[in-house]
């Protein structure tokens, strides 16, 4: 079984939160939503909070992001514990997990392209389900391309802080997904349990368009003997069509300028309790938002 790569390092606090963009662009009104979300749950709880770069895929990252996000964090008055992970800096740790994961038969190579498993795949809760073409080895003459996880045909079931129990089948609804994309690098679902195992993180506080993907990696953090976190999936920040905000498309970028106007509007988007009296700086509203900070006011879901 893999061991945790530094939990020795992790303190033994009650509560370990995070924080983790990805370094595709300036920080966006969505991502200070879960910021403060996640930073204030760990303040009103006396826990810590860390702050990872999920960069796994170098080639999304933008040159100087990474470092644009901290000022940002840092013109906000968000002060996080220890250094800043970096999932790039990680690589080897997820190719012993991989490789564990294919020693043991949870893991297998996939030989299909992206077309193939459209045409043969049924419609599930995120894109195409995969019909498990290669499940029982690779057909004659293809190569492994991906590495997908085997999934159970049963139900995993874990209860979200807002939106309750949440139950899944993943053989019906996800199938056998991907942990090591085609280009080589790790996937999403992969790297985010390994590294929230790692840094000993207990408590996840982020958006709800995550809320889909909890079922496949508790499956993996069982297989893997790791600890399932304490879910609270936020709810997302739209555009005017309904669709979630994103860096790529330089939405709603965040003022280092206006800190305070920043995390007032944050703080109204999660239906948080109005402070008397408008906080004269970012350490006056943290004061203040610490033992402000109400979880049972957020809304499942809010309006564009």
């Amino acid at each position: 079984m893999p061991a945790f790569s530094f939990m020795e390092k992790a303190s033994k606090t009650e509560y370990r939160g995070r924080f983790a963009p990805s370094p595709t662009g300036p920080l966006h009104f969505g991502s200070l939503v879960a910021a403060i979300g996640s930073y204030t749950d760990a303040l009103a709880n006396g826990g810590e909070w860390l702050v990872r770069m999920e960069d796994v895929d170098e080639t999304r990252r933008v040159e100087g992001a990474s470092d644009a996000i901290l000022r940002t964090l840092e013109a906000h008055g968000f002060q996080w514990s220890g250094e800043v992970l970096q999932q790039s800096r990680r690589k080897s740790r997820y190719r012993e997990i991989l490789q564990w994961l294919l020693e043991e038969g949870h893991a297998y190579p996939c030989g299909c392209t992206r077309r193939e498993v459209e045409a043969s795949g049924h419609p599930g809760i995120e894109g195409v389900v995969y019909a498990g073409t290669c499940r029982g080895g690779l057909p004659p003459g293809r190569e492994g391309r991906a590495i997908r996880l085997q999934v159970p045909d049963e139900e995993i079931c874990f209860e979200d802080r807002l939106h309750g129990i949440q139950c899944q089948q993943l053989a019906r609804d996800v199938g056998d997904f991907v942990i090591r994309r085609a280009d080589g690098y790790a996937a999403y679902q992969l790297a985010v349990v390994v590294d929230d195992a790692d840094q000993g993180i207990d408590q996840v506080v982020r958006g709800a368009d995550l809320l889909h993907s909890t079922p496949r990696q508790i499956h993996l953090q069982r297989l893997l003997d790791f600890p399932t976190p304490t879910y609270l999936h936020l709810p997302l920040v739209l555009d005017v069509q309904g669709r979630k905000l994103s860096k790529r498309d330089r939405a709603h970028p965040v003022s280092d300028s206006d800190p305070i106007g920043g995390l007032l509007a944050a703080w109204r988007f999660l239906s948080q309790a109005e402070p008397e009296t408008p906080p004269a700086d970012v350490e006056e509203f943290w004061a203040w938002a610490r033992s402000a900070w109400d979880p049972a006011r957020i809304r499942p879901f809010s309006a564009p």
